[in-house]
C-alpha cells in the first residue's frame, strides 16, 4: 500500500471531483452521482461489490491477504436545492442544485483510495468504500444501517471527513465524544375554522397561538436546560392563513429547528416542546398536528479512533487542530458512531472561503490529495502494507 505521502494520479481526482460537481442530483435521487462514482472505482475494480444500500448507495469492497478489522470510509452523494450563482467551468448542469457542502469533494477523497486499494491491497483485514445517498436530509445513514445488505458490510472501525470553510487549508480538525451536534425539525399544524375577517369572532384564527408557539419555543433553552447544556430552538418558518384581506384564518403552522450537543438534552427540548404545542392548541381550541423531520443524531467520537486520525495527520506533517466544543451544525454520520467505533474529522477548507451551503462555495481542489492521504495514513496504521 502507499505510505501516505503520494498518489497515484491526483490529477484523476480533480477531474473526478469537478464532473460531480457539474451533475448533481438532490438527496434519495442520486443515480446519476452514484454511476458517476461507480464508473470511476470499475477502473480500479473491488473484490465485491454491494449495489442499492439505503436506496442508491453502494458500497466497494477491498479484501487483505489476511483476517483483520474491517474499515468503513464513508462519502455521501447527495447535493443540496441552492442555485450556484459563481461562474465556473465545470458548474452545475441542473438549475436551483449544487454541491455547496462539499460532498463532490468528500466523493472524490473516498474514491482516491481506489486506485491505491487496486493496486496494493492491505497485508490484512479489508477495506469498505461506502457511498451514501441523503446525507442533507438526515435520512442516508439510517436507511444503509436498516437495509440487510448492510449484514454484508460489518465494520470494526467507521471514519469520515467533513470539509470545514474557515480554517487553514489541509488542517485536520478532530474532537473525542461529542463533535457535531444533534438536530431535527419540528412542524406543528394548526386548524381552527375560518370567518370574514369583518367577524373574527364568528371563526377561530390560530394567529394568537402561532405567536405564542413562536416566544414558547424561542423561550425553551432558557427555561427548560442548565447553564452548562447547550441548546437551540430555532424558529425557521411561520404562516398564518393565506393572503386574503377580507379572511380571518382558519389554519396556522410553526416550523422549529432543535439543536443540542447531548441527545438527552435534545430529548428534552423535545418533548418540551411537543408539551407547549399541545397545551396551546387546547388552550385556544385548535385541532393540532406534529411531525418530525430531518432527525440527526449527535455525531460522538470514539477516543481511540480520533488518535488514529491525529497519529496519521502528524504522520504526514499536517496541522492537527483540537476543538474544544462541537461544532453546532450536525451530520448523520451520528447514526454510524452509535453502532460501531469511529470517529468523524474535519478538513480545513481554507480561511479565506465562503460558508458551506453559500450559493458561491466551491470545494478547494487542493483539499483532495490532502484527504485522501490521511485516509491512507489511517489504512496503513491498522491493516498494513503488503
Amino acid at each position: 500500500m502507499s505510505d501516505g505521502a503520494t498518489l497515484s494520479s491526483p490529477g484523476a481526482l480533480i477531474a473526478l471531483r469537478r464532473a460531480l460537481h457539474g451533475a448533481p442530483d438532490l438527496a434519495g435521487s442520486e443515480h446519476r452521482t452514484a454511476s458517476m462514482v461507480r464508473d470511476f472505482l470499475t477502473q480500479h475494480p473491488p473484490d465485491t461489490w454491494i449495489e442499492g444500500i439505503g436506496g442508491t448507495g453502494f458500497v466497494a469492497l477491498y479484501e487483505g491477504s489476511e483476517p483483520g478489522p474491517r474499515l468503513l470510509f464513508r462519502a455521501e452523494l447527495d447535493a443540496l436545492p441552492i442555485p450556484e450563482s459563481i461562474e465556473l467551468a465545470h458548474g452545475s448542469d441542473r438549475p436551483g442544485v449544487s454541491h455547496k457542502c462539499g460532498h463532490d469533494g468528500h466523493m472524490a477523497m473516498v474514491a482516491g483510495l481506489a486506485p491505491e486499494l487496486s493496486r496494493m491491497r492491505p497485508a490484512c483485514g479489508s477495506v469498505a468504500l461506502l457511498f451514501q445517498p441523503a446525507e442533507e436530509t438526515g435520512e442516508g445513514a439510517e436507511r444503509v444501517i436498516d437495509d440487510p445488505l448492510y449484514a454484508k458490510v460489518a465494520p470494526d472501525r467507521v471514519f469520515a471527513l467533513h470539509n470545514l470553510p474557515g480554517y487553514p487549508l489541509g488542517s485536520v480538525i478532530v474532537r473525542p465524544g461529542p463533535f457535531a451536534s444533534a438536530s431535527t425539525g419540528l412542524i406543528v399544524e394548526l386548524t381552527g375554522a375560518t370567518s370574514h375577517a369583518s367577524e373574527p369572532e364568528s371563526g377561530n384564527s390560530p394567529a394568537l397561538a402561532v405567536a405564542s408557539l413562536i416566544q414558547s419555543f424561542s423561550a425553551v433553552p432558557q427555561r427548560f436546560t442548565s447553564l452548562h447544556e447547550a441548546a437551540q430552538v430555532t424558529i425557521v418558518h411561520a404562516k398564518v392563513g393565506e393572503v386574503a384581506f377580507g379572511t380571518s384564518p382558519g389554519a396556522g403552522v410553526v416550523m422549529a429547528t432543535l439543536r443540542s450537543h447531548q441527545q438527552d438534552v435534545m430529548d428534552r427540548i423535545s418533548e418540551r416542546c411537543l408539551a407547549l404545542a399541545r397545551g396551546t392548541a387546547e388552550t385556544f381550541g385548535l385541532q393540532m398536528r406534529t411531525r418530525w423531520t430531518e432527525p440527526f443524531p449527535a455525531t460522538h467520537n470514539d477516543p481511540e479512533s480520533v488518535a488514529l486520525v491525529v497519529e496519521a495527520a502528524l504522520a504526514l506533517g499536517l496541522n492537527v487542530i483540537h476543538r474544544d466544543v462541537p461544532f453546532p451544525w450536525s451530520e448523520d454520520f451520528g447514526r454510524f458512531t452509535q453502532r460501531h467505533r469511529g470517529a468523524l474529522f474535519g478538513l480545513g477548507a481554507g480561511e479565506g472561503q465562503p460558508p458551506l451551503h453559500h450559493p458561491t462555495y466551491d470545494f478547494p481542489d487542493d483539499a483532495l490529495s490532502v484527504g485522501t492521504r490521511v485516509f491512507l495514513a489511517i489504512l496503513r496504521g491498522m491493516l498494513g502494507p503488503t
